[in-house]
């Protein structure tokens, strides 16, 4: 996901930035877009950073992916499984990041906090144009 977020991020137009998102659609980068952006999905982490330890190991081996790891994203947000106590919730977040590459680990990290447009040059109003099927709000 962070190849491609930076590749989105490094085109110069909206056109081209558009276009990169609708290459590389997958429901892992909808999802992320989605948890970080739409104002009616509620955290249940607490915001800041993450008491983790990154995977050291190198990149295509021994790492979990997003395009995996996103169907647990609704055990993090409300109304996903709020039967979870904070501490499982957490300890589940903790244990998925530190499966993933770090640079995915930090995405993750960004969107539970919804801060993915600071570190890269993506906003909602480029999300919603280029994938017209998500649907804003109500989710909680």
């Amino acid at each position: 996901m962070n190849e491609i977020l930076d590749l989105v991020s490094e085109q110069k137009t909206k056109a081209k930035k558009i276009d990169i998102l609708k290459e590389y659609e997958c429901d892992a980068l909808k999802s992320l877009f989605i948890w970080n952006f739409d104002e009616s999905v509620i955290s249940l982490l607490p915001s800041g950073k993450v008491p983790y330890k990154p995977n050291e190991n190198p990149l295509g081996t021994d790492h979990s992916s997003l395009r995996r790891e996103w169907k647990n994203f609704y055990v993090f947000v409300k109304g996903g499984n709020d039967s979870l106590s904070s501490i499982r919730r957490e300890t589940i977040f903790i244990q998925m990041l530190e499966g993933l590459h770090p640079n995915e680990a930090e995405i993750v990290i960004m969107t539970k906090d919804g801060d993915l447009s600071k570190k890269y040059k993506v906003t909602k109003e480029l999300v919603a144009e280029a994938y017209q099927d998500i649907k804003w709000g109500g989710r909680s």
